[in-house]
């Protein structure tokens, strides 16, 4: 999702456009990886000195309920980023040091049970973690997964 259908999808579903909304959803979009709140509002502080913590979850609330928002948990902590925009099941690798995610083509899920027999299966995930090289390189110890 970019930036544009982020704040037109907000219109669309009769909430209001803010200064605040776009910058949170321009951050997500210019970041381009997997953030907690904190990471948020310290970035949205610059434009707005007085915003709180309510504030921004209860907009990253309403972000992830109308799908603009993917969301994963990382030791214990909530991760936000924008929605892919492909509309295909996949996955992600995400980096346990930047954020940075990466695109899966595949399922495993597939690969480890097929289609279990008496069963329908109506949705999973699936995240690997590790690395980017950019943050191998740089030589960062290596981080516990979830």
């Amino acid at each position: 999702m970019n930036v544009s259908e982020a704040l037109n999808l907000l219109k669309d579903k009769g909430y209001r456009y803010t200064g605040k909304r776009e910058t949170m959803v321009r951050a997500f979009a210019r970041e381009n990886r997997y953030m907690s709140a904190k990471e948020i509002l310290k970035l949205m502080q610059k434009d707005y000195p007085q915003l709180s913590f309510d504030t921004v979850y209860r907009n990253l609330s309403l972000f992830e309920e109308l799908g603009i928002l993917e969301v994963t948990e990382f030791k214990g902590e909530r991760l936000y980023s924008l929605s892919c925009p492909e509309s295909h099941h996949h996955h992600h690798i995400i980096c346990t040091v930047c954020g940075k995610t990466q695109k899966l083509d595949l399922c495993p899920m597939s690969s480890i049970f097929g289609t279990p027999p008496g069963f329908n299966i109506t949705g999973h995930k699936f995240e690997i973690y590790g690395q980017c090289e950019a943050c191998s390189n740089k030589g960062v110890p290596h981080t516990h997964q979830p």
